[in-house]
């Protein structure tokens, strides 16, 4: 038998036919709001202001599906991306090579459709990768506690700073000056309604002993690396916790935070596996001491034995007001990331402590390389002193908008503008993905720019 399609028969945009994924018809409305009591839907919103509730979107008219396509890609074309662009962007999403097999078990059909494991005995593939991705965050971090995951760095960073409230039962937060700015928007913004102080302090201030935590970036936002250590001992002294937030990747070549006493790490996920993704999602990572464990935020999975002496997973703490009183909840964190959490896990677990620090010595070599080749340029400086990982301040003889947009017309992506911080003044990021032909392109096209000024 042949088949054939009427294609005069397709709804055009115009067309009044039922939508395919908008099932309720005219009819199916009239009968819900009749069980409800109603005669009309406006009578469920007459709450709202008038004229707020159907407001003019602009949107354009329904378009068919192959001419939307086109259009998307259209517009899709017009982005910029690293690869097809010599890439030194980073300022806490970075660019890293990832294996193939954290898409391929990624995009196994058990994984992609699981969302939140409640459920045990329908999640136990689910939990177990949970269980590797805190274990592999413990490890890499060197601290003896991780949960299942946060949405992201930033509010990692904040909770982290109302957990030490908690415990310390102060409510002042010291934060170095050297933290990204984006990280202590989100504090305040979390902390605003809770009667806590923040306190901007430079790394050699003197503290007082009514502060709840001493909080910093290292790497810091100049991609140096904080004196830990005395921090920590400062923090102690005062009879504060030490909170710092790290770059993972680091640690596959420098000391981990456990080393020196940390209290609470936090850290941006994203280094370990997760595409860059125009900025999300990402999972926030979240590590502490033992005896800090009820004021975690989050959840934890724990494993453990059956009755017949078989090894399974369940969530073992989950400390939100959905699950205990809200007044003792330690967070509000209603979404799993564990999607994210399992991208982290195969990715550190296909690369294996070697390969990360091999990842961590490529991206500290050839940052260097970098920084030591433009250091030489007329015009431009490294105005930070001290260890940097793979990030460096770069001082330009122009506006960085400036020099950013001549290097893009070179096919480079410049640095992240700093100059809010530092006069003219960007952030160059290089990580094992940029080839020494990429650095040696950057460095002329500064030089070219700079003898331009």
């Amino acid at each position: 038998m042949v088949h054939t399609v009427d294609h005069s028969a397709e709804p055009t945009s115009g067309s009044s036919s039922q939508h395919p994924y908008v099932p309720a018809t005219d009819d199916d409305r009239a009968e819900m709001l009749s069980a409800i009591g109603v005669d009309r839907f406006e009578e469920l919103i007459q709450d709202i202001p008038e004229h707020t509730r159907f407001p003019q979107l602009g949107i354009a008219e329904a378009a068919p599906e192959l001419s939307l396509s086109a259009d998307i890609a259209a517009m899709a074309a017009r982005n910029v991306t690293p690869g097809d662009y010599a890439c030194f962007l980073g300022a806490g999403a970075y660019r890293h090579f990832i294996p193939s097999t954290v898409n391929a078990i990624l995009q196994r059909g058990e994984f992609v459709t699981a969302y939140t494991p409640y459920q045990p005995e329908a999640a136990q593939g689910t939990l177990q990768t949970g269980f590797e991705f805190q274990s592999a965050i413990c490890q890499i971090f060197d601290m003896e506690v991780a949960n299942a995951g946060m949405y992201d760095g930033p509010t990692a960073f904040a909770e982290a700073a109302l957990m030490a409230c908690r415990i310390t039962r102060r409510n002042k937060v010291a934060v170095l000056d050297t933290a990204d700015s984006r990280l202590v928007e989100v504090l305040r913004a979390y902390s605003v309604h809770q009667n806590i102080e923040i306190q901007t302090i430079t790394p050699d201030a003197a503290v007082s002993d009514d502060i709840a935590c001493i909080a910093f970036q290292s790497p810091n936002l100049y991609g140096v690396l904080e004196d830990v250590g005395g921090l920590t001992g400062r923090a102690h002294a005062a009879g504060a916790l030490s909170i710092v937030h790290a770059n993972p990747t680091a640690h596959g070549l420098f000391e981990p935070p456990g080393k020196y006493g940390v209290d609470i790490v936090t850290a941006e996920g994203q280094p370990l596996g997760v595409p860059l993704s125009f900025g999300g999602a990402y999972v926030g990572l979240f590590a502490c001491r033992q005896e800090h464990i009820r004021q975690l935020p989050g959840r934890i999975i724990g494993r453990t034995t059956d009755t017949e002496g078989r090894t399974g997973y369940a969530l073992t703490l989950q400390t939100r007001e959905q699950h205990i009183r809200r007044e003792r909840a330690t967070s509000n964190i209603c979404t799993s990331t564990q999607l994210i959490g399992l991208m982290v896990a195969v990715y550190v677990a296909t690369l294996g402590k070697q390969g990360l620090k091999d990842v961590a010595n490529l991206c500290y070599q050839k940052a260097h390389y970098a920084a030591s080749e433009i250091a030489e340029i007329p015009g431009f400086s490294l105005p930070v002193e001290g260890t940097f990982f793979h990030e460096f301040a770069l001082t330009c003889p122009r506006p960085v908008s400036e020099v950013n947009a001549a290097l893009l017309e070179k096919g480079i992506i410049g640095g992240y503008d700093i100059s809010d911080r530092i006069p003219d003044t960007m952030l160059i990021c290089v990580t094992e993905m940029n080839s020494r032909a990429e650095i040696d392109k950057l460095v002329a096209a500064l030089a070219e720019i700079g003898g331009a000024a």
